[in-house]
């Protein structure tokens, strides 16, 4: 348990940032798993629309830039 001021805030903090952290991993999740099964359904055009809504959401650049890349190839080989 936290006895210090800067501590006490440092555990708020904490808390805090855990939840918001886990709600924005959900949105990602949820939105890779929309384009995934748009593209098992081959549906192209709900698959690019997925692909651009989830897109914006912030999570660390070199991985999301990877998973969008990713994603992106499989959209483009289903054509």
């Amino acid at each position: 348990m936290a006895t210090h001021k800067s501590a006490e805030k440092r555990a708020r903090q904490t808390k805090r940032r855990t939840a918001v952290n886990g709600a924005r991993r959900s949105r990602v999740r949820g939105s890779i798993k929309k384009v995934e099964e748009a593209i098992a359904a081959g549906d192209k055009k709900a698959a690019l629309a997925a692909l651009r809504g989830g897109a914006s959401l912030v999570i660390a650049k070199n991985a999301a830039a990877r998973r969008v890349s990713r994603l992106n190839a499989r959209i483009k080989a289903m054509a």
